[in-house]
């Protein structure tokens, strides 16, 4: 979020260095990342266990809006928590519910493989087409019978959501594509590797990027959901977060502040945009998940289809990020989402999804987790 001469011109005047100093050799908030470590450990309940992996799925904004109720015997019934949603960048709780998605193909993941059936029922009460309400979003049951292991879920543990600049040097080759597609179901999701159409794509991706990040609600609702800094990121783990001693030092010495990275006019948003663009501009393939109709159900297998994606992705050492900002749902969206399902092309009544990224890249830290603990309303 800061130019280079600006940073080099701080680095060497020493701000950075102090500023270090008082923290010892690391600002980063591995108790934020606990999660990751403990998914699987044993307990009484094998609810908890089964869990344990599910809040490790992919979810936007890392808002992990999830909320279950234990009450019942042998059942997981999930529910929606309405101060997690995003109601500018996704008023209608479709990228919401793509996430709860994911949450739910996780969850029957690690259930299988201890050979355990689970059966679904997702919205057994129903759901509304403009938003997500009281009802649950699925019920979850241990059934009869047995499950088959899924050989994706060995990857769950390494699975990242990569936001790196990707290697420009390693195409992606379209046979590990094929792979990811049979994954998440190749009638499913939508490829290519093309470089010119993957210009075309960053592109897009980069101009609908920039509307967010223009417009005044959308800016300030990731704005409000960034957690600068070690002390931060710990006591809210969900969110944007930037850790780091670099981080917490830019903040302090007041090169990272809120209030610039909501004015489009300052230099600190300029920074921020610059620094985002390496993001866009190594795209090497991208890959997008599309389904039948927009309902709610058609969103919950949209987030099933890309957990699966993503896993595949880990499996073959390709890094993954998805770029939801074209298939957002406000006003001023309204020209990259028209200019992205153009170029994409869906099938007739198919409805894009997601969006995603492919490339090379060293794999990131898990991204911080709520403990499971907080993700339960009744035990």
């Amino acid at each position: 979020m800061i130019g280079r001469r600006t940073f080099l011109s701080i680095l060497g005047g020493g701000a950075i260095s102090a500023a270090g100093a008082s923290w010892g050799l690391t600002r980063d908030p591995t108790a934020a990342r606990a999660a990751w470590d403990m998914a699987g450990s044993s307990s009484d309940d094998p609810r908890i266990r089964w869990l344990s992996w599910a809040i490790l799925a992919p979810n936007p904004h890392n808002r992990q809006p999830w909320m279950v109720d234990l009450s019942a015997p042998d059942v997981i019934t999930v529910f929606a928590q309405h101060d997690r949603r995003l109601p500018h960048t996704d008023p209608f709780d479709r990228q919401t519910t793509i996430g709860l998605g994911a949450f739910l193909e996780l969850a029957r993941m690690a259930v299988a493989a201890e050979g355990i059936r689970l059966d679904t029922e997702p919205f057994p009460s129903g759901s509304a087409p403009d938003g997500l309400d009281a009802r649950p979003i699925a019920r979850m049951t241990v059934a009869a019978g047995t499950a088959k292991s899924d050989p994706l879920f060995v990857h769950a543990g390494a699975r990242r959501t990569n936001r790196a600049a990707y290697d420009l040097s390693r195409p992606v080759a379209p046979e590990a594509i094929a792979t990811i597609r049979q994954a998440a179901g190749p009638d499913a999701m939508g490829w290519t590797a093309d470089p010119q159409r993957v210009k075309r794509l960053r592109g897009i991706a980069w101009r609908a990027m920039t509307t967010e990040l223009k417009t005044s609600a959308t800016a300030r609702e990731s704005i409000d959901l960034t957690r600068i800094g070690k002390a931060e990121i710990i006591a809210n783990p969900d969110g944007i977060s930037l850790a780091g001693p670099l981080m917490e030092s830019l903040s302090i010495v007041g090169l990272l502040s809120r209030e610039a990275m909501a004015d489009p006019a300052s230099s600190g948003f300029q920074s921020m945009l610059a620094a985002q663009r390496p993001q866009f501009d190594t795209a090497m393939a991208f890959v997008w998940v599309m389904t039948d109709g927009n309902d709610r159900k058609a969103q919950l297998e949209a987030g099933r289809s890309y957990l699966r994606a993503n896993l595949a992705a880990t499996s073959l050492g390709i890094a993954m990020q998805p770029f939801s900002q074209a298939l957002q749902e406000y006003a001023e969206m309204v020209p990259s989402f028209t200019e992205l399902h153009d170029a994409l092309a869906p099938p007739e009544g198919s409805r894009v999804q997601m969006f995603a990224r492919l490339g090379f890249a060293s794999p990131p830290s898990g991204s911080p987790r709520w403990p499971l603990a907080t993700r339960i309303m009744k035990a």
